[in-house]
């Protein structure tokens, strides 16, 4: 790698600035040695009816969760999907690694056009090559990713893609633009590629119309950087689950209540629950995390409808609105279907 040093970067490989590191190989190995995971059910079938509009207004968001980290997002003109994984297990050739539980709640034939996809970092659940070769066959848009990425997709056959570091925006055209943002996780194929990319989420935006869709991330100051410098967000995507054991997660993965503070921080008007119910990844129940999030949301007194935790196939339509002091999205001014 080739990358100019800077605080992210020693020269040979990524890291949390001031941050925690991740497990190392015999954490995880202590890990599933010593865990004492919740039973989850073998499958859940997703009722929800898919409704993806036809289109937005131009001062209109529409986010379709798919499941997991996965929604389709619907700007006036340009269709993007963030961190697709249609596998049926989170790993090695879509085939090995932790198994799904819920199936996608969007077939991948079922897609709009899609302007761009958006991947977060190189964890199996985030980048799934089977599920990205099939978008670039079908549709050929361009994969925005972090650095250290696009030699590797191109070697394994994705065409247009382009890697940012953080706070670098890479501009669409027609108004639309993705800027790549810092989390505190780390990144990995296996064991010897270990911090050798890195790892972010992204704030998307179009004509004043903002996205932050957090990825993977665990608790940092860095959400409030995000929500001072680019914020504030009138929708946000954010993590609630993954997290247990803490000794071994607390670097990688927020709790509910840490979700609920990020909220806060990036100054979200919306925000939308995301990375839970689909594969079983970490040690809690697969229900835990939304009775956290509603514990956290009702101990904090955030408004109703501020955050929500979405159906799989639910499609949420937001619109912008005026930056004031404290101002947020109630029910009355976001549609569900």
């Amino acid at each position: 790698m080739r990358y100019p040093v800077s605080e992210h970067f020693d020269g040979r490989r990524f890291f949390n600035p001031g941050g925690l590191p991740a497990g190392t190989p015999l954490d995880v190995l202590r890990w599933k040695l010593t865990s004492r995971p919740a039973r989850w059910p073998r499958s859940v079938a997703n009722t929800h009816p898919v409704r993806i509009p036809d289109g937005v207004a131009a001062d209109e968001v529409a986010a379709t969760f798919v499941g997991h980290a996965t929604f389709l997002l619907q700007f006036r003109g340009a269709n993007l999907l963030t961190d697709p994984i249609w596998s049926a297990c989170a790993g090695p050739f879509g085939r090995l690694g932790p198994r799904r539980v819920r199936p996608p709640a969007l077939a991948l034939d079922a897609l709009p056009p899609l302007r761009a996809v958006l991947v977060s970092h190189n964890h199996y659940d985030h980048l799934d090559l089977p599920t990205l070769r099939a978008l670039d066959r079908a549709q050929r848009p361009l994969f925005v990713t972090s650095l250290g990425n696009e030699r590797w997709l191109k070697r394994r056959g994705i065409r247009d893609v382009v890697e940012l570091d953080w706070w670098q925006t890479h501009p669409m055209g027609d108004g639309l633009s993705v800027t790549f943002v810092p989390a505190q996780h780390f990144a990995a194929r296996g064991f010897t590629d270990r911090y050798k990319t890195l790892w972010g989420g992204f704030v998307v935006e179009r004509k004043g119309v903002k996205v932050y869709f957090a990825a993977d991330s665990g608790w940092f100051d860095g959400f409030r950087a995000i929500g001072e410098r680019l914020g504030p967000f009138d929708l946000a995507l954010l993590p609630i689950g993954a997290y247990e054991p803490r000794w071994f997660m607390t670097p990688v993965h927020v709790t509910p209540e840490d979700a609920v503070q990020a909220h806060l921080d990036v100054r979200s008007r919306l925000s939308v629950a995301m990375h839970f119910g689909t594969f079983q990844l970490t040690d809690e129940s697969i229900d835990e995390p939304i009775v956290r999030l509603r514990a956290a949301l009702a101990e904090r007194a955030i408004p109703e409808g501020t955050f929500v935790v979405p159906e799989f196939g639910e499609t949420i339509l937001t619109r912008r609105a005026e930056a004031r002091p404290g101002s947020t999205y109630g029910a009355d001014r976001t549609r569900r279907s």
